[in-house]
């Protein structure tokens, strides 16, 4: 891991829940707008199954792939599969990011999250205000 992602690390954990909350959430919903071709101004439904949505198993494979080397951290397929929907993903991993338990000898575990990354949803977390 490089000094540039521990002090990402440290700036979001720094961060009171509520805004690491949002930033995750415009994270996740970025990617599923990606994936689903839709434009920063469509609405992503948080209560409708990534099948309802138009996702294949497939594309719902790519996306967990991509959001866990962003996230650095493992999804767990049954929460993709079983309960499908934007809302229990965001559940899932602000309990696997934010309140995991920690050693102090495991590595971070979102150190994939980059700079750019974290400070464009920053910046969009504060324009909205």
């Amino acid at each position: 891991m490089t000094a540039s992602s521990e002090s990402t690390v440290d700036e979001l954990r720094a961060l009171p829940a509520t805004e690491r909350a949002e930033i995750l959430e415009s994270i996740v919903v970025a990617e599923f707008k990606a994936a689903l071709l839709m434009s920063d101004e469509d609405e992503l439904p948080f209560d409708l199954s990534f099948f309802d949505l138009g996702l294949t198993s497939l594309g719902i494979t790519d996306l967990k792939e991509r959001l866990e080397r962003l996230l650095a951290c493992e999804i767990d397929a049954n929460v993709l599969f079983n309960s499908p929907t934007v809302e229990r993903l965001l559940a899932h991993l602000a309990e696997v990011l934010f309140t995991g338990p920690r050693s102090g000898t495991e590595e971070p575990i979102v150190a994939g999250l980059d700079r750019e990354l974290f400070g464009a949803a920053l910046s969009d977390l504060y324009q909205q205000r």
